[in-house]
């Protein structure tokens, strides 16, 4: 689990974050990067092509191949930044590695549920969130601590750059011989229709129908989307915001200090954070600890408008992300277990792509219009608009079907 979920996690955050501080250091413009928001849609369209995943091959077999084919997409990256068409063609690169990535997930998160059973689920939900997250630091973190090392020592941004995507394609590569060699074959992990007979693909038609018999499922929706929204339009101007000059409104940290941020203070308190989501819903439950993690989650919302506005010395600025990445580990166990209640009986890992399909939806579409947004507002009252939209996903949480506390 620790290896596949940091499979899964490191390529999401180096498509969707990594990119955003490579593109910030480039030149390229917020409006431009809010745009590349787009890069959720294959994890929104994956829903369609699920199916095939748990009708063609097993789970195991996708789960390596995406793996070494990511490589292949990450190092065309690579090797697209010592063109004078960088933008375009890393973007089309990671629009290859989306989709395989959102492929990867599909399988993987199938592995999860096949693999374990429902107390194993529960009680390892708190370590696949870990080193999801540690993944995700590790891309947002350490990877932009060296390049922003080796954008001098290299000789020039993009150089530097290229060591950073080299390291993440040569990652790929051996997860992809690794996982191989030591994941496990379980027995349920085989090719299924809804019938549970091996050997032909699930129909599309019935997945969707199947999930979307849920009772209150528009509820259940709703909440999917909207529970990181506030969130979402945020995240694609976190990087912009902390590496843009005072007289920007940023902070004006350097590309190592932003990786500093991320990767050390910030992984502790990860650590920290998906521990003790882990344990306290398996102790109380997710009826109990919903609400409280909802909040906790959304509350340090109100530090990046705190940031904007008073220009914090950096010491407080690394406490203030600490508290982010403790509350954010703690409101993601709980919607991965609202996910995973949503998905059941043999298609579940279709279902559960259709799930992660819905919140990629919330995170794209606040994403691809935040630059601009953020243009028009300035950083302090764009930062309050994104406090403002974590509330709807709040209001929601007692309107949701009381099967999904008690699964």
């Amino acid at each position: 689990m620790p290896s596949l979920y940091f499979g899964e996690g490191l390529v999401y955050i180096v498509v969707n974050t990594l990119s955003v501080v490579m593109y910030k250091k480039l030149g390229v413009s917020n409006e431009a990067i809010g745009q590349t928001s787009l890069l959720y849609l294959p994890w929104i369209l994956k829903m369609f092509w699920a199916p095939l995943v748990d009708g063609r091959a097993t789970k195991r077999f996708w789960i390596i191949i995406t793996q070494a084919l990511i490589s292949l997409a990450i190092g065309g990256a690579l090797l697209s930044l010592g063109t004078s068409w960088l933008f375009p063609l890393t973007l089309a690169a990671f629009v290859l590695a989306a989709f395989l990535s959102a492929t990867h997930d599909v399988a993987a998160d199938g592995f999860y549920m096949l693999a374990l059973n429902k107390e194993q689920q529960n009680l390892y939900v708190g370590i696949r969130t870990l080193f999801y997250r540690l993944a995700m630091i590790f891309g947002s973190g350490a990877l932009v601590y060296l390049a922003g090392k080796w954008e001098s020592s290299a000789g020039s941004i993009a150089a530097g750059w290229m060591r950073v995507l080299g390291i993440v394609a040569a990652v790929y590569a051996v997860l992809s011989i690794y996982h191989a060699y030591v994941l496990p074959k379980p027995a349920e992990d085989k090719p299924l229709n809804l019938e549970g007979k091996s050997g032909s693909s699930v129909p599309l038609v019935t997945v969707f129908a199947n999930y979307f018999k849920q009772s209150r499922v528009v509820v259940v929706i709703l909440f999917i989307i909207f529970y990181r929204f506030g969130e979402a339009l945020l995240l694609k101007m976190v990087a912009p915001f902390m590496l843009d000059t005072v007289a920007n409104g940023g902070l004006e940290l350097s590309t190592s200090q932003v990786g500093i941020v991320y990767g050390t203070i910030g992984l502790i308190s990860l650590m920290l954070g998906g521990i003790t989501g882990g344990v306290v819903l398996a102790k109380y439950g997710l009826k109990k600890s919903i609400w409280p993690f909802a909040l906790i989650m959304n509350i340090p919302s109100l530090f990046f408008v705190y940031m904007a506005a008073v220009k914090p010395a950096l010491p407080f600025v690394y406490a203030l992300v600490a508290v982010e990445q403790f509350s954010y580990g703690l409101g993601m166990t709980a919607l991965t277990v609202v996910l995973m209640a949503s998905s059941k009986g043999e298609g579940k890992t279709s279902n559960f792509a259709i799930s992660t399909g819905l919140m990629a939806i919330g995170m794209m579409a606040p994403g691809y219009i935040s630059g601009w947004v953020q243009h028009s507002l300035g950083y302090t009252q764009f930062f309050t608009l994104a406090v403002l939209l974590c509330i709807p996903g709040m209001v929601l949480i007692p309107f949701l079907p009381k099967r999904i506390f008690s699964e």
